[in-house]
């Protein structure tokens, strides 16, 4: 029997999820953690936000010793960075299945302690393969961690301002991270050694464990919980081929490699969408990534970690080779960056309750764009304070009005049942969109310095290939406040969740219901249905 309610305002309200249904309390979503728990909560998972963000740059800094510690070439240098990117993106999906299957505080714990180890493991590397494993290995581990923190943080605050509030720090910290990272690893480098830019990550986790041991609560999708074995396979093999594809670039893109791992990647990619539509549990269910909101979020969101994962790169490449900057000097003349975001931080999120996200996706780009032309003049010679500092400031406030509202519009109107794998596909997206902005970034800057290796090459004609990348990124800016023009489309009211959305296991349906609101979480139809 189905029975169809409409207008019903009760004390709390009610979602569904098939056959089952979950009460919510919309001043405490979840009755088993007090408000200021939540809180605390929230702290936890921005570390974990830190943590996963931060270790895509932290590494860069200490980059140039460990290249030489190390005896690695130029090629093997590119893969410190991108074997953690691509590990974690490929794997990201399965990771946020995992996490609303098995349950999401026991993945994120799980994910913690394996990302600790993994830092040990690499943090002792004597050879340059083991440094790239130990790399990948993070990767792995944080593609488990990261969606369970997110897809908490999304049960935890599922509407109103304290979600905007909280998607708020999320976003900052989101923003902030690599810039952080690069501050950070500066100065272990400088003090300490390369190395303690990864076994830093021992004492975050050691927080993690103990702040999620204490303020995080168990939580994981009722209904179907098999695996989707085949889709995990095919958008691993799928997602890591087209990365490969992308860092052979450098060498041409011509070349009959290159061609044949980006097609394969293609093809495999699009088989894999062809089982989604046909198994009866997908990896990742279409309705995710169909919505043309959720759509233009993800891809705004690669686009963003091409600028933050693969401009920065070489942003530290030209503070410390072109520029001569030590380790240390390097990462607080990154500072400006983070800075900004911070700065504008407050500012943002007032605005996303007010203007929406819409015209914040639009601008904000555009003003990072602008920057990131300015900081294509750079030159041997020329002044930090003239040439890149002005720039990163101004990066930074442009960033603060994209992963503000980013992050929430991302995760608007996804169901319980698939807010893991939603959040995995916000932090793939970022993941996978800076493995191939790196790569392409790469290629970029081979072609500008003619294939030769930095110590062939002057000053003049680094900073010319180092200037490509940055007009590259530029590029993919402008293309981003495209994508949120033509797919962030609708009033403010209808990009923002409105009405409080179940995160937890459901309950018996034989519990008494209150009779009031019913908000349903798979459509913008007002409508809910109980289904028995």
């Amino acid at each position: 029997m189905r029975v169809l309610v409409r207008g019903l305002k009760p004390p709390a309200s009610v979602t569904r999820h098939r056959r089952f249904f979950h009460v919510i309390d919309p001043a405490n979503p979840d009755p088993a953690i007090p408000p200021q728990s939540q809180w605390w909560a929230l702290f936890v998972i921005s570390l974990t936000q830190l943590v996963v963000v931060l270790d895509g740059t932290i590494v860069n800094i200490a980059l140039p010793q460990a290249q030489l510690a190390l005896d690695m070439d130029d090629h093997l240098r590119q893969w410190v960075v991108t074997a953690y990117a691509l590990a974690f993106g490929a794997l990201l999906l399965l990771g946020g299945r995992i996490a609303d299957f098995w349950g999401r505080k026991r993945t994120f714990m799980v994910g913690m302690v394996g990302f600790g180890l993994a830092s040990l493991y690499a943090g002792m590397a004597n050879a340059g393969w083991e440094l790239i494993l130990g790399r990948a290995l993070q990767g792995v581990f944080a593609a488990t961690l990261a969606p369970a923190a997110l897809a908490l943080l999304t049960t935890l605050f599922p509407s109103g301002k304290e979600r905007n509030v909280a998607f708020a720090v999320f976003g900052t910290v989101a923003g902030a991270g690599a810039a952080v990272g690069m501050v950070l690893g500066g100065f272990l480098t400088e003090f300490l050694d390369w190395r303690w830019c990864l076994l830093v990550n021992i004492f975050f986790v050691a927080v993690g464990l103990i702040g999620g041991a204490l303020f995080l609560t168990e939580s994981k999708a009722g209904g179907d919980n098999r695996y989707d074995m085949w889709g995990a396979l095919l958008v691993t093999a799928g997602l890591g081929s087209l990365v490969y594809g992308f860092t052979l670039a450098e060498t041409g893109w011509d070349s009959p490699l290159t061609i044949t791992f980006i097609a394969v990647g293609v093809i495999v990619l699009a088989v894999f969408v062809w089982v989604e539509m046909k198994v009866s549990n997908p990896l990742l269910p279409l309705r995710v990534v169909t919505h043309r909101v959720r759509g233009g979020a993800f891809l705004i969101q690669a686009v963003a970690g091409s600028v933050m994962i693969g401009a920065t790169l070489y942003l530290t490449f030209h503070l410390q080779i072109v520029l001569g900057m030590g380790a240390l000097e390097a990462g607080v003349a990154s500072l400006p960056l983070p800075l900004g975001t911070m700065v504008l931080a407050g500012l943002a999120t007032k605005m996303l309750g007010t203007v929406g996200p819409r015209p914040m996706l639009i601008g904000g780009p555009l003003v990072v764009a602008a920057a990131l032309i300015y900081l294509s003049f750079i030159t041997p010679g020329g002044n930090y304070f003239v040439q890149v500092a002005p720039a990163l400031l101004v990066m930074g406030m442009g960033m603060a009005f994209v992963f503000i509202p980013l992050q929430n519009v991302a995760l608007t109107g996804v169901a319980p049942h698939d807010a893991g794998v939603a959040s995995a596909v916000t932090n793939s997206a970022m993941q996978i969109g800076g493995s191939i902005g790196l790569s392409v970034f790469t290629a970029v800057y081979a072609a500008a310095v003619g294939g030769h290796a930095q110590g062939e090459v002057g000053l003049d004609t680094l900073a010319g290939g180092y200037s490509g990348v940055f007009i590259a990124a530029a590029v993919g800016m402008l293309l981003a406040s495209v994508i949120a023009i033509t797919m962030v489309r609708g009033r403010k009211e209808d990009l923002l969740p409105q009405g409080p959305v179940s995160g937890d296991a459901p309950v018996s349906s034989d519990e008494p219901v209150s009779s009031d609101t019913f908000t349903s979480e798979d459509t913008d139809t007002g409508t809910f249905s109980l289904a028995r």
